[in-house]
């Protein structure tokens, strides 16, 4: 599919699918919906201090890049798995400008770090932050309560609804610890509907710009 590199409404960059019509993340701002989806209401209500996340789509390496940076900021420990079935290619990444962006260049060197490490093999990234990227399906994922908080960053279910579907986020809610969380920019009913069939009690919460909600589902202890 063809794919080429775009500028979002907050002046940092993506990737577009022309044949789906599809992005990476939102055309509205690539790096405002990572700090609000994915920063503010996710890793900001995680509790403890050393955090186990799992991203669904590491895809640019954004998500994990800005969780970096926050962690050294806030002082926490991240042991952090990305999952990607279809890995960024070398010259779109070199088009991408998220430590410039993020006013973070003298991190940057962190961020293709990031990328150039082997996939399959946990890897400190620095003192404070592992990185394991595993390249395979989503449907493969069978970890069973061993994250703090999800990133569920897959295509939307408009281009791959059997990513949002009931099956999908049963493996993710065994996937969780107990009073786990997962957060994403999708709001649809279905997807909502799919996240409580499974287990999960969801609330929606303003969304980033351009989006009017997101959906946030806890695992609770009690269940």
């Amino acid at each position: 599919m063809k794919r080429h590199i775009i500028t979002t409404a907050d002046g940092s960059k993506t990737i577009q699918i022309e044949d789906w019509n599809e992005q990476y993340h939102s055309i509205h701002g690539a790096v405002q919906e990572a700090q609000h989806v994915f920063i503010k209401n996710g890793l900001h209500v995680v509790t403890t201090s050393e955090i186990h996340i799992l991203e669904i789509g590491f895809g640019t390496g954004l998500n994990a890049f800005i969780t970096f940076l926050e962690a050294e900021k806030l002082g926490l420990t991240i042991n952090y798995v990305g999952v990607e079935a279809y890995p960024v290619l070398e010259e779109e990444l070199l088009q991408l400008n998220y430590p410039s962006i993020l006013n973070a260049e003298s991190k940057a060197d962190y961020f293709w770090q990031m990328h150039g490490i082997v996939w399959e093999v946990t890897t400190e990234v620095s003192t404070n932050f592992k990185l394991t990227k595993q390249q395979k399906f989503f449907d493969e994922i069978v970890d069973v309560e061993a994250y703090h908080l999800i990133y569920f960053d897959a295509f939307g279910a408009r281009v791959q609804p059997e990513l949002w579907d009931e099956a999908m986020f049963v493996s993710m809610y065994k996937a969780l610890k107990k009073d786990g969380v997962l957060v994403t920019y999708a709001a649809k009913g279905s997807v909502r509907r799919a996240m409580q069939t499974a287990g999960f009690k969801v609330e929606r919460l303003p969304g980033p710009p351009g989006k009017r909600e997101m959906l946030r589902a806890a695992k609770h202890s009690t269940k």
